[in-house]
């Protein structure tokens, strides 16, 4: 089934759609680039996007599909691993209205929903009951159920609860033409015209033909039809990865949750010892039996000794009889180490390294990238410690690596390969080891896939592992369901081969001129951008625990204002731009969608919201470091053009601080002027919402050198610390250096200013000024001179984490950028590394406020926690962004989303603090965004500590 290709046949199908839909209708630029990929290796370019508001309007664009002869694609959370979330005609996406919990029956114990719910969502309403719904994959934050049933998702606690079809009652169908079924079990509606008859007639295949294993994903789960399994039609619909037809309604079961949970962690000597003793673990009725070996865990704190690790959860009425089955389970259990965790965040951190692995596991210890492909594949779990010997040995024939994990106790392993799947060569060995180790998968009685469904990745194998009459049946089971052949076309039957649409062809072959390094991505900036897999941790609702990522996608729910949905626009760029150079190799369709290359209006508008709070850096699984793309996108974007009127205010605000200190009375005065104020904020692109900030009388530096006099002193080294003076300590809140000085001086330590004049350029890389920042930088390194590599305290977490990472990263041929770098310290790292003995003053009492995004992200708060807890500071801070984020939420046409940020974690934690507790906050925009929002003053961890000192600050304290 071919798409339409002229603008008049695409124009007619637009006018269809918006006539019959009343959920959005996008056939542009953007909405095809944000749905070309999923989380696999593969790319199909859609022509547009739908949005259903209900199952009508799901009718309605299959009907017009139809009419029109296009092909559809049904998309959930877009982190499907094999491609089946891809489509080359018009994409579904039933997230954003179809997402009611229709229904909860507690004492039934079932959930009615729409396809839309995201899986934590169902969770956190089914909790309060006692239950949950079990199944449960890695992306449990961001999948929907619908996409769930599509693949037949399972998760890590299948071993005691089963895969989605044990937990599906019935659904509730639309069929490619837009009329409705409802499947339940022992039914089959009339208008599948043929269904009984095949498997009536084949009922021998069916029932010898398909491996009894508990991870049997792939192909149809025809088996499920039989007259002794109850002809469950909706168990068979499970796993059909879109192509019979859109679930618009769903009955799933729902199970008792333990009210307590505890994990053994055991210890092995390599992966094949733990999936041997996997197996051992299920008499003792585990919830989950996980499984990773060392090449996955890049910091192993908190694991037990051993080169492999299996995690066996436990679930009790209590946390007494949770522990006491997690120590039996310890005790039988032939390990060489282990130990039993009950604190629940020492399993939430245990957890997170099994749940990053699809992310982690992208790049191989030495940064070189690994790819999905063979994702899930599952044997019988008494079979699996040697189909890993046989796999491992494969991969060694292969000249390949790969870090498996994953469900052992069901015999299903995760695994990433570093596949080369740029070059012809490369592409080849893909193909050829895929066919081998399909067969490796059948000799050991597996299943080609056990999670994620065949997609495009391996359903071209099917025959290896079902024979031809089989697959056949396949074939006739789709015909019947969509005669037409326009649900999901290439997936499942007749589909595609494996080595064909890979995302990366049409990417540039010539390296890309770049201003940052990109050392962790060979300098190579469509390697940066490549390590967007997809799995979607940005798309996540609210942020987990102390995370950031990605504030302005919860602000939005906008795709395009995820991580993942700037990096795809960034890799179609890059691909439009190939294209027009000649170097794709491709045209039509296949080229990128966005085109103009730098010059993209798509990919400037997208890049617009983002906060550049750096937050993916850390959170994203594979460190997608979307700040450091918008700053290089901006600087591309606006070279010699026109930039902004925000770009040469606030993006220059060093300079213009400077110029403006020695007259700061007579401007705070005139801020003050409301038409004057409104002018001037008009004129600069800030927000009209927004109040200047008010000018130091006096900058921290000439306090601090009147504070000394004109005299010289002598110290020794171990005596001296240098303080940063950052443009927003120097010129906007000198009352932070201030108090800066005197924790410094109570810990034996004279307080000397690193220099005058000095920039770290955060302002003009945040707004892709480049040339401009490298100036900066090469200035302030010259002014540094000898003192380079002393110990440097940096007050401002945002003017830390420039120097710590955007110095280097753009001036990576100058030695004394990373020398620079490495002397970066946070007050409260440098007062434990240099003055371990220093007694903070003790305060107890609680605070509030927020971690600055860009130390989470780049500094760590490890010692600010640490320094928090000896004075005697009690409470945690909260995640998220403040949503100021320097010069983003000064600038117009960003209020309502630096307000909904603000709003999401940060201001409603001020409001719920009690009386008396301080509210902290070490970034200077996290501060303002306090006052301005809130009308709380909030302070710097040093202003605490120094006011509990219990001294004054000397001389021209304000």
């Amino acid at each position: 089934m071919a798409a339409p290709q002229n603008p008049t046949e695409r124009a007619e199908l637009a006018q269809a759609l918006r006539a019959a839909v009343r959920g959005e209708v996008d056939l542009g630029a953007t909405a095809r680039a944000l749905t070309t990929m999923d989380a696999s290796n593969y790319r199909r370019v859609p022509i547009g996007v739908v949005t259903p508001r209900d199952a009508d309007d799901v009718a309605a664009a299959l009907a017009v599909c139809r009419a029109h002869g296009v092909p559809v694609v049904p998309r959930g959370g877009g982190t499907s691993i094999a491609g089946q979330a891809t489509g080359t005609g018009i994409v579904l996406d039933l997230t954003r209205h179809l997402r009611k919990i229709v229904e909860l029956d507690p004492v039934a114990r079932t959930a009615v929903v729409q396809p839309g719910v995201i899986l934590d969502e169902l969770r956190t309403a089914a909790a309060p009951h006692g239950l949950a719904f079990g199944p449960d994959p890695s992306t449990h934050s961001r999948c929907t159920l619908g996409g769930m049933i599509g693949n037949n998702s399972c998760g890590a606690h299948s071993v005691a609860w089963g895969t989605t079809a044990d937990n599906t009652h019935a659904l509730t169908v639309t069929r490619y033409g837009g009329d409705t079924l409802r499947l339940a079990r022992g039914t089959v509606p009339e208008a599948l015209t043929g269904l009984p008859e095949l498997i009536r007639t084949h009922l021998a295949p069916l029932r010898t033909g398909f491996p009894e294993l508990p991870r049997r994903i792939s192909g149809y789960a025809l088996d499920a039809l039989l007259p002794e399994r109850g002809t469950d039609l909706a168990r068979a619909f499970c796993g059909s990865e879109g192509t019979l037809g859109v679930v618009t309604e769903a009955t799933v079961r729902l199970v008792e949750a333990p009210a307590a949970r505890a994990l053994a962690v055991l210890g092995y000597a390599d992966e094949a010892a733990a999936a041997e003793a996997a197996p051992g673990l299920l008499p003792h009725h585990p919830l989950t039996v996980e499984g990773m070996a060392a090449d996955l865990v890049r910091a192993p704190a908190g694991l037990p000794r051993g080169g492999a690790w299996l995690f066996a959860e436990t679930g009790g009425a209590t946390p007494a009889e949770a522990r006491a089955q997690a120590e039996r389970i310890l005790r039988g259990a032939d390990a060489l180490d282990g130990t039993v965790v009950t604190d629940p965040a020492g399993q939430r951190a245990l957890w997170r390294i099994r749940e990053d692995a699809a992310g982690t596991a992208t790049r191989m210890p030495d940064g070189t990238e690994a790819w999905p492909g063979w994702e899930d594949c599952a044997v019988p779990p008494a079979s699996l410690g040697p189909y890993l010997r046989d796999f491992r040995a494969l991969l060694a024939e292969h000249g390949l690596r790969g870090t498996p994990y994953g469900h052992f106790g069901d015999g299903c392993i995760h695994v990433r390969i570093d596949f080369d799947l740029l070059s012809p060569p490369g592409v080849a060995r893909f193909r050829r080891f895929s066919e081998e180790l399909a067969d490796l998968v059948v000799a050991h009685g597996g299943s080609l896939s056990g999670e994620h469904g065949d997609g495009q990745a391996r359903a071209e194998l099917l025959p290896r592992m079902y024979g031809d009459e089989l697959v056949a049946l396949f074939a006739r089971f789709k015909d019947i369901w969509d005669p037409d052949g326009g649900m999901n076309p290439g997936i499942l039957a007749r589909p595609a081969r494996l080595d064909e649409n890979l995302r990366f062809d049409v990417l540039p072959k010539r390296p890309v001129d770049v201003e940052f390094g990109y050392p962790q991505d060979g300098g190579d900036f469509s390697a940066a951008v490549r390590r967007c897999v997809g799995v979607a941790k940005c798309r996540t609702a609210e942020p987990a625990g102390t995370g950031v990522m990605c504030p302005s996608f919860r602000a939005t729910g906008e795709e395009a204002h995820s991580t993942r949905g700037r990096a795809r626009l960034l890799h179609e760029m890059l691909a439009g731009d190939a294209g027009d150079a000649g170097d794709a190799g491709d045209t039509g369709d296949t080229a990128g969608v966005i085109t103009g290359g730098w010059r993209s209006t798509e990919v400037r508008d997208a890049l617009d919201l983002c906060l550049s709070c750096k937050g993916c850096r850390t959170d994203c699984p594979v460190g997608v470091d979307m700040a450091t793309y918008k700053a290089e996108f901006l600087h591309h974007h606006y070279r010699r053009r026109l930039r902004p009127a925000s770009h040469y205010t606030m993006g220059r605000l060093p300079t213009w601080l400077r110029l403006a200190s020695r007259f700061a009375p007579a401007l705070n005065a005139l801020a003050r002027v409301r038409l004057l104020a409104a002018l001037t904020k008009r004129l600069a692109g800030i927000a009209p919402e927004r109040e200047i900030p008010v000018l130091a009388r006096e900058t921290f530096t000439r306090w601090l050198n009147r504070r000394w006099g004109k005299g010289t002193f002598i110290f020794s080294n171990d005596e001296v610390a240098m303080v940063w003076p950052d443009t927003f300590t120097e010129h906007l809140s000198p009352e932070v250096g201030r108090a800066a000085v005197r924790v410094l001086e109570s810990a034996g330590r004279h307080t000397i200013p690193a220099g005058r004049g000095l920039c770290c350029g955060l302002t003009y890389v945040s707004t892709g000024q480049l040339g401009k920042a490298r100036k900066v930088m090469r200035r302030t390194l010259d002014r540094l001179g000898g003192t380079l590599g002393t110990p440097l305290v940096v007050l401002e977490p945002s003017c830390a984490a420039t120097l710590r990472t955007d110095l280097p990263e753009l001036l990576p041929d100058d030695p004394r950028a990373a020398e620079l770098a490495s002397s970066v310290r946070t007050l409260a790292q440098y007062l434990e590394e240099y003055a371990p003995d220093w007694q903070p003053p003790r305060l107890d009492r609680p605070v509030t406020g927020q971690t600055h995004c860009h130390q989470h992200a780049v500094l760590g708060d490890a010692a600010e926690r640490r320094l928090r807890e000896r004075a005697g500071l009690t409470g945690e801070l909260s995640g998220g962004c403040c949503g100021l984020a320097g010069n983003f939420g000064f600038e117009r046409g960003h209020w309502d989303v630096s307000v909904a940020c603000a709003e999401e974690s940060l201001l409603p934690s001020v409001r719920a603090a009690e009386p008396g507790t301080d509210v902290l906050a070490d970034g200077f925009s996290c501060r303002t965004q306090l006052e301005q929002l809130g009308g709380v003053r909030a302070r710097h961890l040093v202003e605490v500590l120094a006011e509990g000192l219990g001294e004054g600050l000397g001389e021209g304290t304000e």
